[in-house]
């Protein structure tokens, strides 16, 4: 209503574009007056479900993302449901979702829409588990972690290059690039006499100690 009034929409027919983001909603009354909308904002919101879109048969663009939504199942028939990308788009931009269009999403879809729309990210999951290669199916949230002592070197997709170089490929996650960096450093050692094992001058003199073997201390790390 508020929106209406300061666009000075006099008709519900006369609405294209409703504009609800970032206002922490938790549910939409229904829209289903707004025979004409095509274009509804709604991200950034607390909403969990949908079933305030009906009759909605013109809507062609609809934006979710941050949200909690964990089920979608009346946007079929709609012209946005047309696109043939449509259900992964969906799929990627809200990872949380477990049935859209009434069908279970499953975890080959998950796969599928993560090296569709994001394959520099699906290409370092698949490379990158505790500093070594393994064959682990991608989640619905994929997370990282740095290791220290890292098994072996990474497998990285032909085409990118890191450090100072122009062809840098982006991360959403920072902890990917910090851990990839990381694994193209040389190993470096460091070592060291253990001093606490060797006699002093005055210990040497008096022989109040008996000499023991020097021991060295080594570190490696990268």
């Amino acid at each position: 209503e508020k929106q209406l009034k300061i666009c000075g929409f006099k008709r519900n027919v006369d609405v294209l574009v409703l504009y609800l983001a970032g206002q922490g909603l938790r549910s939409i009354p229904s829209l289903s007056r707004f025979h004409r909308l095509r274009y509804l904002w709604i991200n950034n919101n607390k909403i969990q479900d949908l079933t305030f879109l009906i009759k909605n048969y013109c809507l062609t663009e609809l934006y979710l993302n941050n949200n909690e939504l964990t089920d979608i199942s009346d946007l079929f028939h709609n012209p946005l449901a047309q696109d043939p990308d449509y259900r992964l788009y969906v799929i990627y931009s809200l990872p949380s979702v477990q049935l859209l269009d009434r069908k279970s999403v499953t975890q080959r879809e998950r796969e599928s829409a993560l090296h569709l729309y994001n394959h520099e990210r699906s290409c370092v999951v698949q490379s990158v588990a505790f500093g070594k290669r393994v064959n682990t199916p991608l989640g619905t949230a994929v997370g990282s972690s740095r290791c220290t002592q890292p098994a072996g070197r990474l497998m990285m997709p032909s085409g990118c290059e890191f450090g100072n170089h122009i062809n840098k490929v982006p991360f959403e996650n920072p902890e990917d690039a910090v851990l990839l960096r990381a694994m193209t450093r040389s190993l470096m050692e460091f070592s060291s006499v253990d001093w606490n094992k060797v006699a002093t001058c005055q210990e040497r003199r008096l022989g109040n100690k008996a000499e023991e073997p020097h021991e060295k201390l080594i570190v490696q790390f990268r």
